[in-house]
C-alpha cells in the first residue's frame, strides 16, 4: 500500500527482521541510512571492525615514514592511486552503478578521500603520528553528531553524554599542541577537519553500499580521487625526493590504508551504520601510539594520553545508543523496520 513512486529496498537482518527503507536516501543528496543488522556484532562484523581499525591505526605511521622524502600531496596522490588499482583488481569492483548516483560518489571522492587523506600529511609535518591517531578516537562523535542530523532522530541520553565526554578528551589531546605554538596548533585543526569529513561520509556511503555493496561504489570513489589529485601529485613529485623506505610505506598506506581499510570499512557501515562502523577508530589510537612511540620514538605529552582515553570512553557511550523498537515508524525519515519470521 506504498506510493508507486518510492523506491523500496530490503535488507534481512541477522537478527531475523527485515528493514523496509522508503529511500529519503536513494531522493536526497546528502542523505543515510540505518543499518541492515541492529544486533550484536558477528564474526563478521568483528573482523570488518579489526580489519578498518588496525591499518587506518598503522597508516598514520606509514605516512610519518613517508614524509622522510615525499611532499605531501605526493603521499596523498599515490596512495590513492595505489588503492584505485587494488580495488580494480577484484572483479566486483566493476559492476554497474546507476547514472543517478555518479555526483553522490563524486562528492564521497572529495570528502572521504581527497580533503581528509591530504589534510593528515600536512598535519603530520605539525603534530606527532600519535597525536594524530589520538584524536582520530573522535570520528564517531563526528558520525553521531552528522547521523542526529541526516536521520533527524535526536541523540539518546548515552549519546548525549559520549557526545559531551568525546568533545572534553579533544580538547585534552590537543590542548598541548596549542601549548607549543600556531604551528601545532593548526596541524590539530586540519585534523579535526579532516574527522568532520570522514564523519559525515561514512554517512552518506550506508545507502550507497546497502544498494551496491562496497567494491562498486569505493573503487568509483577512488576513481575521483585519484583524478582530482593528479595534478598536485604531479606538481608534488617535483619538490619530492625519493627513497625505498617512502616508497613502500607509500605502497603499504595505498594497497591496505586506501583499498582494504575502506572496504572493510564501508561494508561495516552498510551492515551496522555509520555511528556503529565509526567506532572502528577505538582501535587506531592503540597502534597509533604504539608505532608512533616504540618505533619513531615520538614524545606524547601525559595530557594527549588522558584525553585519547577520554575520547574512547566518549565514543564508547556514542556507539551504544538505545536500540530502536522492532516495530517502528519514523514518519520524518520514511523507514519503517518490521519484525518477520525467517
Amino acid at each position: 500500500g506504498g506510493r508507486p513512486s518510492e523506491i523500496r529496498s530490503f535488507h534481512r537482518v541477522a537478527t531475523g527482521t527485515v528493514v523496509e527503507m522508503t529511500s529519503d536516501a536513494q531522493r536526497n543528496f546528502v542523505s543515510t541510512s540505518e543499518g541492515t543488522n541492529r544486533g550484536a556484532f558477528g564474526p563478521v562484523e568483528w573482523g570488518l571492525f579489526a580489519a578498518a581499525g588496525i591499518i587506518w591505526g598503522a597508516s598514520y605511521f606509514f605516512i610519518a615514514e613517508a614524509l622522510d622524502d615525499f611532499h605531501p600531496m605526493l603521499i596523498t596522490w599515490l596512495r590513492v592511486v595505489f588503492g584505485f588499482l587494488t580495488m580494480s583488481c577484484f572483479p566486483a569492483s566493476r559492476a554497474a552503478v546507476e547514472r543517478a548516483d555518479y555526483k553522490r560518489i563524486g562528492f564521497l571522492g572529495v570528502i572521504w578521500m581527497v580533503i581528509p587523506l591530504a589534510m593528515f600529511p600536512f598535519a603530520e609535518q605539525r603534530v606527532s603520528s600519535s597525536v594524530t591517531g589520538m584524536l582520530t578516537a573522535g570520528v564517531p562523535i563526528f558520525a553521531a553528531v552528522v547521523a542526529t542530523v541526516l536521520l533527524r532522530r535526536p541523540p539518546g541520553i548515552r549519546q548525549r553524554w559520549g557526545l559531551t565526554i568525546g568533545t572534553l578528551g579533544i580538547v585534552l589531546i590537543g590542548l598541548p599542541s596549542f601549548r607549543e605554538g600556531s604551528t601545532e596548533a593548526f596541524g590539530v585543526l586540519m585534523i579535526l577537519f579532516a574527522l568532520c569529513c570522514y564523519g559525515l561520509a561514512i554517512n552518506l556511503v550506508v545507502p550507497l553500499q546497502q544498494k551496491y555493496g562496497a567494491l562498486p561504489v569505493l573503487r568509483r570513489v577512488a576513481g575521483v580521487a585519484a583524478v582530482v589529485l593528479t595534478p598536485f601529485g604531479l606538481v608534488a613529485a617535483t619538490r619530492s625526493s625519493f627513497g625505498w623506505t617512502s616508497l613502500a610505506a607509500n605502497v603499504a598506506l595505498g594497497v591496505f590504508g586506501s583499498a582494504l581499510a575502506f572496504i572493510a570499512a564501508g561494508t561495516l557501515a552498510g551492515r551496522v551504520g555509520s555511528t556503529r562502523a565509526a567506532a572502528n577508530s577505538y582501535i587506531s589510537p592503540v597502534v597509533a601510539l604504539a608505532l608512533g612511540t616504540l618505533i619513531r620514538s615520538e614524545a606524547v605529552a601525559a595530557l594527549s594520553i588522558l584525553g585519547c582515553g577520554v575520547v574512547l570512553l566518549g565514543a564508547f557511550l556514542t556507539s551504544r545508543a538505545d536500540p530502536p523498537p522492532n516495530v517502528a515508524l519514523d514518519e520524518s525519515t520514511d523507514v519503517v523496520h518490521r519484525a518477520e519470521a525467517i
